[in-house]
């Protein structure tokens, strides 16, 4: 149910879509009121925002602005019609700056103007957009080839003396996805960086459009190479919303053991990772011996080095026998100890810890602008963690702690992945220790058609959101996938500020962002 809000009175009427969401529906001309009220005055952050095409439901398109108010458990929606006759809406991006980029993503695919927007320029698309070329419509066919525009530049112009223009990518001397950096430095210091990513947008939310649910939860998995069971469980646990499914207590269980596999790989690889931006030849060459251990452990007890086929909706395809149990507990009890080891060396050693301390500093009021997620916001102080905030899987049975800095800066960033670490060797642990007997999956409830839900999960770069509607006969009517990724990447820039150029490679691998997860 869909209550009008009336910011004058106090909200105390609440309509529920899922079972800890309120709904709102709003007047267009009252959304930046109402979305600077549950930000600033209930403590809300911005979960995800979509654009949908409901013109076949109800003859209009519809805004959805989804905040989590993690101090209550509580998610508010608000949503706006946008009728054909007046294709706008009101920017709230001078407001709440983390909004700019899903408001130009919602102009450049539904072909909806957010008026004053303070950066209108496109964002999918490299160029102008083509007129009367907009993907998530309805009527828009998979088949259509959008025309080539002509490029027109819309990088941030820095002037002065002294100053010069420094362009690395897209295409990179390394096997990396592509993205471009435009620096602007003096010397080797960098005044200002753009970062422009969206080279290989693969179209996945139009392609899921009439797909069955099972076969949309295998495109899931393939949105992200490393992070291919956090995006699965996300749109499972949307499935499951929609549908009022309670997971099997076993499933539950199984889904926080492999979500953690699945954690521990990508930290201690991407410590690793780290070392390799200022040449640690030591720690570089041991997080990745680690990591291909956790990966060939993920192989032997689920047939997948990464995690694919795992996640079932209602449940898991995996289940656990007493021996891979005991194949988990011994290789990770041997590889906690030798990740100790490699973290005592790496945060002992003089030329590490130079290179790592005060670089690429994000201060916390840059977080909470631009709603960073993840590690990088707990490495600047921001203490969110949706495992515990709004708990989901076996999460609110176990006890964990949620590591977080205050310094910001790269050394920050990877002693937040290294605590993490230890975090979830301990849950593994307390979740093999707690597992129930009992069956691993569950029927799916038949969903009605034009329903919608969402799912999260915290992937090992922050926070995914899986928002999606259902058409007729269990099918895919609109999906929004919105990863870590998405909220992470326009914090780079700003992190990059001030440091110098050969700090770049250094402060980009601490975010440790993937350009897939946002092509798709």
């Amino acid at each position: 149910m869909e209550q009008h809000l009336d910011l004058h009175f106090p909200l105390f009427a609440r309509g529920y879509n899922m079972k800890n969401e309120a709904v709102y529906l709003v007047l267009k001309e009252d959304l930046p009121e109402a979305c600077k009220y549950f930000v600033h005055e209930r403590g809300g952050r911005i979960f995800t925002i979509l654009g949908n095409d409901e013109r076949q439901i109800h003859g209009s398109f519809a805004l959805y602005y989804i905040f989590s108010i993690d101090s209550e458990q509580q998610f508010i929606t608000l949503k706006i019609l946008i009728g054909e006759s007046d294709l706008t809406f009101p920017s709230i991006t001078n407001k709440i700056p983390a909004a700019n980029w899903y408001e130009r993503e919602i102009f450049d695919l539904l072909g909806i103007m957010p008026l004053n927007h303070p950066s209108p320029y496109p964002l999918i698309f490299h160029h102008e957009r083509p007129r009367g070329f907009y993907p998530l419509r309805k009527e828009f066919s998979l088949d259509v080839k959008i025309p080539h525009q002509q490029v027109v530049e819309h990088f941030t112009k820095v002037e002065g003396t002294g100053i010069v223009q420094i362009p690395v990518g897209p295409i990179h001397a390394g096997i990396i996805e592509p993205g471009h950096f435009r620096f602007s430095a003096v010397g080797d210091t960098v005044i200002h960086l753009n970062a422009r990513l969206f080279y290989t947008h693969r179209g996945i939310e139009k392609r899921s459009e009439g797909m069955p649910l099972n076969q949309a939860l295998l495109l899931a998995e393939r949105i992200c190479g490393v992070c291919a069971l956090s995006h699965a469980a996300s749109f499972a646990h949307a499935v499951e919303n929609i549908g009022q499914t309670e997971l099997p207590e076993r499933a539950r269980f199984l889904r926080t053991i492999f979500l953690e596999l699945e954690r521990l790989y990508n930290h201690i690889g991407d410590v690793g990772n780290i070392c390799a931006g200022f040449g640690f030849a030591f720690g570089i060459s041991q997080g990745s011996r680690l990591r291909e251990e956790l990966l060939q452990l993920n192989e032997r007890i689920t047939g997948h080095r990464y995690l694919r086929g795992v996640i079932r909706l209602g449940g898991t395809h995996v289940d656990l026998s007493l021996s891979q149990i005991r194949d988990i507990r011994n290789t990770l009890h041997r590889i906690e100890s030798e990740f100790r080891e490699l973290t005592e060396i790496l945060l002992s050693h003089e030329i590490a810890m130079n290179r790592m301390q005060s670089t690429g500093r994000l201060s916390l009021s840059q977080v909470m602008d631009l709603e960073v997620v993840g590690p990088a916001a707990r490495a600047s102080g921001r203490n969110i963690d949706i495992r515990r905030d709004q708990p989901y899987a076996a999460y609110s049975i176990l006890s964990f702690s949620v590591p977080h800095y205050t310094e910001g800066d790269v050394l920050a960033r990877i002693r937040v992945r290294i605590d993490e670490a230890f975090q979830s060797f301990s849950l593994i642990d307390q979740a093999i220790d707690r597992l129930p007997t009992g069956k691993i999956c569950t029927p799916i409830n038949d969903l009605p058609a034009y329903h919608w839900a969402f799912g999260w999960s915290e992937s090992p770069r922050g926070e995914n959101v899986h928002w999606f509607m259902t058409g007729p006969n269990q099918t895919i009517y609109r999906y929004r996938i919105r990863s870590a990724a998405y909220s992470n990447w326009p914090a780079v820039p700003l992190a990059v500020q001030g440091n110098i150029i050969p700090d770049f490679p250094l402060i980009n691998k601490s975010f440790e962002l993937c350009y897939s997860c946002c092509d798709r």
